[in-house]
């Protein structure tokens, strides 16, 4: 079983207006829905939800010393808004997961496996 994550992106076409909650509330519950079925299934290991970009604080070297700005890491239209993080036989297990989260969020989904370092050369 490979470790995967589904990254979460937003961008310019997805900041709207706030939900009515009665939208938010039904979200929710297909969200839920959808994280019990991973649950379930075995495939759930975590997920999480970020604040907007302007919240970062990036932490960077430069010149021998640490320094901490403002803002996100990268200027960019798109950002990444949150992530599941899975376990799925395969890419084909793990796209057909992003799918569902893509159709119940609707914002585009990054699948990216976990790098397995346990076969990697040290040195």
């Amino acid at each position: 079983m490979t470790r995967y994550m589904l990254s979460v992106h937003s961008g310019p076409a997805q900041v709207q207006e706030p939900m009515p909650a009665e939208e938010m509330q039904k979200s929710w519950q297909q969200i839920g829905i959808l994280e019990a079925e991973m649950k379930a299934t075995g495939a759930w290991v975590f997920s999480g939800r970020l604040h907007d970009p302007d919240t970062a604080t990036v932490v960077r070297l430069a010149n021998g010393e640490v320094l901490t700005t403002d803002g996100p890491f990268v200027e960019a239209r798109e950002h990444l808004g949150g992530f599941y993080i899975i376990n799925a036989d395969d890419l084909d297990a793990a796209l057909a997961l992003a799918s569902k989260v893509t159709r119940v969020i609707g914002a585009p989904i990054e699948v990216r496996p976990f790098a397995d370092f346990a076969d990697e050369p040290r040195g």
